[in-house]
């Protein structure tokens, strides 16, 4: 019997019509550890966002535009139908309930891996069943929970000590009237109590909660991760440690007078049904997040530090590929590991902010392909190829993408090439008055792609962590309008991403991602100016440019960053290798 079938059994005795299966953890966290990847054991499907629904006649799968093509190669055979989000026609699930749930039907889930948002929507609407976790009873072999060492950021290394956050914290709380605020995001509480761990692969965070009041704050954590240096740690800066398992039972039986704050898309549903019971509510976005989106003085200038040596190997690893694709044995996976080796020299690495994306031709239209040792395509000495690839450092979380040229490329590949390294460095050069969120700035990158009538299916701008998760909110650059969106105004200090791509099916994949600082310009009677600042100092591949697809602004842009890369590279380059830096980087003209 298969896993769809046997769920299906145990929802039957339930009394379950449809079961819903997010990529979740209890903290709703983007990347989950593998006790969590329930939706891979049922479907197959191994992406890092999608939701399964499963009923006695149906199975569906949501995912984004990201995971199209690996979800239709890896669901192809089995009787789950993909749902392509966003597209025109796709229901969302949602609206897919609503067409097939019937009065009467039950509506099921996890409710330790559903947010509490969602879990009240659809408590509003059906009858709802929580409080089991059915599909433990059938994965036989499931993975324990993670519980890696915690270890400390010394406040040398991230500019501000536990007090100093936790009195910014207060002062939020103060604002909004609340004496308890409850954390459950990972990233967010690694950041609070500047401590880091490794419960979730390239993520550095340690599973727990925290419980904030006015006069203490109690972490829940699993005491086997403490050794007795984090656990003097915690007690000189009045940190009460508690077992991560009774976070649940402590809500129940704590003493709450006043108000609690929590944000709903990030605290479970489970534990929002227990707080509702006990006080008034605040719900919104946690104070930690805006926080920690905006980096210190000492956090600024080590990733400048970082993203610098990073930027290094990258260029130093390009150049090797340009120089052996077709005359000797690479594939995907071993230039993967390549890579990694030579990150991993950086002094301060302390492991990959996320596992490689190391693409071939038409595996590179997958936005976030994987090969592993068994699956790898072979590299020759033609077409694209595409790596987005990234590290954890004592003083960073990098994150770039870069595509080349191995050989010849038909004019439509080079012309795709060049508009999206235009649609990059357009973006990163704008100039925008404070105020601005991301979806003010995001048709400044697509521009170039919409006039061609290209695009390509994720958001052009994620913030990044400062030791952390590589993906980290709130501020964001995404073009389409949700009300379900939150927008946040981007502050001098913070980190995105500018990453346009173009991706062709069983063809080719394009992507040029920089990382960027947001910083002040001019002040004047019409308010303040603001801009970023490159972090990333990588070669745009000049062999793929054809300036006949360029203005003159273009070309100016790309001379401009490639002068900046060459100054910033050089110290770093000698002989051969410095001379491909110089062609890497040399002018181009209107003529080229």
């Amino acid at each position: 019997m298969g896993k769809i079938a046997e769920l299906r059994t145990l929802l039957k005795k339930e009394g379950i019509d449809f079961y819903i299966v997010p990529t979740a953890d209890f903290h709703n966290s983007e990347y989950v550890g593998d006790y969590f990847k329930v939706r891979s054991f049922l479907s197959g499907f191994t992406g890092s966002a999608g939701t399964l629904v499963v009923s006695q006649n149906e199975a569906g799968l949501w995912t984004d535009g990201r995971y199209f093509v690996q979800a239709e190669r890896q669901l192809e055979g089995s009787e789950i139908t993909l749902y392509r989000m966003a597209e025109e026609g796709v229901p969302t699930i949602e609206e897919y309930l609503e067409q097939n749930v019937k009065d009467g039907q039950v509506v099921g889930f996890d409710g330790r891996v559903v947010d509490a948002a969602f879990g009240k929507k659809l408590e509003e609407r059906y009858s709802v069943s929580y409080d089991k976790d059915i599909v433990d009873s059938i994965w036989h072999d499931r993975p324990l929970l993670s519980a890696t060492k915690v270890w400390t950021v010394s406040e040398e290394d991230c500019g501000m000590s536990v007090s100093e956050k936790l009195a910014l914290v207060r002062e939020k709380m103060d604002e909004q009237g609340a004496a308890h605020f409850l954390l459950s995001k990972l990233d967010d509480i690694m950041w609070l109590y500047n401590i880091r761990a490794n419960d979730v692969e390239c993520n550095p965070v340690a599973l727990s909660y925290t419980f904030v009041s006015k006069d203490s704050a109690v972490l829940f954590i699993q005491k086997q991760a403490l050794i007795d240096d984090t656990k003097r740690y915690f007690k000189e800066n009045n940190i009460l440690i508690e077992e991560y398992d009774d976070f649940a039972h402590y809500l129940e039986h704590c003493e709450i007078t006043g108000k609690i704050w929590y944000s709903g898309e990030d605290i479970n549903y489970l534990l929002y049904k227990q707080i509702e019971k006990r006080a008034e509510l605040v719900n919104l976005e946690n104070p930690t997040t805006l926080l920690k989106a905006v980096k210190t003085p000492v956090e600024l200038e080590n990733m400048r530090t970082y993203y610098l040596r990073d930027s290094v190997v990258l260029t130093k690893f390009l150049f090797w590929m340009k120089n052996h694709a077709g005359k000797e044995p690479i594939n995907e996976y071993s230039a993967a590991k390549r890579l990694d080796a030579m990150r991993a020299e950086i002094e301060g690495f302390l492991g990959l902010s996320f596992g490689t994306i190391s693409a071939y031709q038409s595996n590179a239209a997958m936005a976030h392909y994987s090969a592993d040792e068994e699956n790898a395509s072979e590299i020759e000495a033609e077409g694209f190829y595409l790596v987005d690839s990234g590290g954890q450092y004592k003083g960073a979380t990098t994150d770039v993408t870069r595509t080349i040229v191995l050989g010849t490329v038909k004019d439509e590949w080079r012309m795709h090439f060049t508009k999206v390294a235009c649609a990059m460095l357009r973006l990163a050069d704008t100039t925008f008055l404070y105020g601005c969120t991301g979806r003010n700035l995001d048709i400044i990158a697509r521009q170039p792609l919409w006039e061609c009538g290209l695009d390509y299916k994720h958001g052009t701008g994620h913030g990044i962590g400062y030791i952390l998760n590589v993906h980290e909110g709130p501020q964001s650059i995404r073009w389409q309008y949700k009300p379900e969106n939150k927008e946040t105004v981007f502050e001098e200090g913070m980190i995105i991403s500018d990453e346009p791509g173009v991706y062709v099916a069983d063809s080719h994949g394009i992507r040029t991602e920089n990382i960027l600082e947001v910083v002040k310009k001019q002040k004047n009677e019409y308010g303040q100016f603001m801009g970023f600042r490159h972090l990333t100092y990588v070669p745009i591949d000049l062999d793929a440019i054809d300036t006949n697809y360029m203005e003159a602004s273009d070309i100016e842009k790309l001379n401009a960053y490639h002068k900046t890369v060459y100054e910033k590279l050089a110290p770093y380059f000698a002989g051969a290798e410095l001379e491909q830096l110089k062609q890497a980087t040399r002018a181009v003209n209107e003529n080229c």
